[in-house]
């Protein structure tokens, strides 16, 4: 909780620079979710420059049409539970984790041979 708080705190004093962190972060996390879970590549064979583009990607947006598509069935219903269901403290918390998965998605579809 100290974590979550401090960063709270960062983001309240810094919300640009913290947002552009944390979704670079998000989407390097979603790259090494999928490499190493999705397809199995294990530490040896990490592509880091892989997650380091993912990673810098992260203070933009790209997306790829079909994935474009899959992001209007998912995001609307995320974000519908999110605003109905969940305390507006935790808000931004489930969207986190709904992007770990999305950018591990897009790593995998964007990567995949």
């Amino acid at each position: 909780m100290a974590l979550w708080r401090a960063y709270q705190r960062a983001l309240a004093a810094h919300p640009w620079k913290v947002q552009v962190l944390t979704a670079g972060s998000l989407m390097g996390l979603g790259d090494i979710i999928s490499q190493q879970l999705v397809e199995r590549r294990g530490l040896q064979e990490h592509q880091r420059g892989r997650t380091l583009t993912m990673v810098s990607l992260g203070c933009g947006f790209v997306d790829y049409p079909d994935a474009l598509i899959t992001s209007y069935y998912l995001w609307p219903a995320v974000q519908l539970a999110n605003f109905y269901l969940v305390p507006l403290h935790y808000r931004l918390a489930v969207v986190q984790c709904v992007a770990v998965i999305w950018n591990s998605y897009l790593s995998w579809k964007a990567h995949r041979l």
